[in-house]
């Protein structure tokens, strides 16, 4: 009777794996789609999501996070921009600079983001990283001004990805810039815009020649 119950829990035990499994890969699928979603919103920023996903990941392995941490960071930031998809075209899309109403149109991203994936209440990182990744370490970002390690590891992370790829990428009011520019301007702002300690692990990756623009 005991071999029985003992070989009946094992094979509970080993279905329940599959099941949660299972649950995981719908749900990793369920946020490449919308990320896809997301990037369609821009032809100019095309790619962009998974861009920023694949640097946070590999960023957030170097700071020292799990495989399975790197892997958490690697959804919140396909979706840190979610929230673009309420602004107008118009403003995205826009060859010139902004008007002051329109680039507060453009900052409320981070707000609707942070609203839309809230209701993800089991991985509250994930609405983290739409919401704070606008923030500034020395506490004059948006939407909040928060400052320092008050804002969540995962946006602090992510700010530096998405910072790289806004450099690296062409968009329509410019060109791309040189690498060189781009971890430059990484470099000057540490400890104002982003956290030091990513900006130095990030600089380090740099320096091994391992940061180049991902072609998707």
């Amino acid at each position: 009777i005991i071999i029985a119950v003992m070989i009946g829990a094992k094979s509970k035990i080993k279905k329940a794996k599959k099941q949660r499994l299972t649950i995981q890969n719908v749900f990793n699928q369920m946020i490449r789609a919308m990320a896809k979603i997301i990037d369609k919103k821009d032809e100019y920023t095309r790619g962009h999501s998974f861009r920023v996903a694949i640097y946070s990941r590999k960023l957030a392995l170097k700071i020292g996070y799990s495989i399975e941490m790197a892997e958490k960071i690697y959804n919140v930031a396909l979706l840190h921009d979610i929230g673009k998809i309420f602004v107008p075209n118009d403003i995205l899309h826009k060859p010139r600079d902004l008007s002051d109403d329109e680039y507060k149109t453009v900052k409320l991203h981070t707000s609707y983001g942070k609203e839309i994936l809230q209701e993800i209440d089991s991985i509250p990182e994930i609405a983290y990283g739409a919401g704070y990744h606008h923030e500034r370490y020395d506490g004059k970002g948006y939407p909040g001004q928060l400052k320092g390690e008050n804002i969540p590891y995962v946006a602090r992370i992510a700010a530096v990805a998405d910072s790289f790829d806004a450099m690296t990428s062409k968009r329509v009011y410019r060109d791309s810039l040189p690498i060189d520019v781009v971890i430059e301007e990484i470099e000057k702002n540490k400890g104002t815009q982003f956290d030091p300690q990513i900006a130095d692990a990030f600089l380090e990756i740099g320096r091994a020649h391992v940061w180049t623009p991902v072609t998707l």
